[in-house]
């Protein structure tokens, strides 16, 4: 791992709102326009397709999070044009973002489809809920989720496929995840465990097997 001290002290920091126009410009009337404050028929299609979504959230300290969901298309809830439920699958217990939004209830969400140049970003405010006939609705074979992330949309809007397209995100030939470090080994290391990668994975194996919903 490099030093703090393998790269020069950086010098030019950005401070004001006129600094950051005067380095990027000023956005556009339309793109200023394109946000919106509830769902349409845009939105409602971009989550029906969604597999994924990036819940960020922050601690009433500041500390930030950034969160994965994921399951099949139409997880996410669309209750109205104003209210979306995520529900809450089971994991580590870390439960992060639950943790956070009962400090801090603002949350911003990216929605991210296969394939798809654009995402859609939402950012509102969430509360967590353990309603029947919500988490009813959510249930995968049988097994309902323990809460869901109710979050009232404050803004909406679909970002352009620059970020994809620089990526080169959805084309195989340029996908490169061999020979990272799985979440097992990750763990043993960071955790310092005194354990084997196949015991621990053994552990992880069974766990997706019999806690997945």
């Amino acid at each position: 791992m490099e030093s703090a001290a393998a790269y020069p002290p950086l010098l030019e920091i950005l401070s004001t709102e006129d600094e950051i126009e005067a380095a990027v410009g000023k956005p556009s009337p339309r793109i200023l326009a394109k946000v919106v404050d509830s769902l349409d028929d845009i939105c409602r299609a971009f989550i029906a397709r969604c597999p994924f979504v990036v819940v960020g959230s922050s601690d009433s300290k500041g500390h930030f999070d950034l969160s994965p969901k994921g399951d099949l298309p139409g997880f996410v809830q669309v209750l109205d044009n104003r209210t979306i439920a995520i529900p809450e699958r089971p994991g580590n217990r870390r439960a992060d973002t639950v943790r956070n939004v009962l400090q801090s209830p603002r949350v911003g969400l990216i929605f991210i489809v296969p394939g798809k140049g654009e995402t859609l970003r939402v950012s509102g405010t969430a509360r967590l809920v353990r309603d029947a006939w919500l988490r009813g609705r959510m249930a995968v074979a049988g097994r309902l989720p323990e809460l869901a992330l109710v979050v009232t949309v404050e803004e909406a809007f679909i970002h352009c496929t620059k970020c994809m397209v620089r990526s080169r995100m959805w084309e195989p030939d340029t996908w490169n995840a061999t020979g990272l470090a799985s979440a097992v080994e990750a763990l043993i290391v960071h955790s310092h465990l005194d354990m084997s990668v196949a015991e621990l994975q053994s552990l992880y194996e069974n766990d997706v097997r019999t806690r997945l919903y």
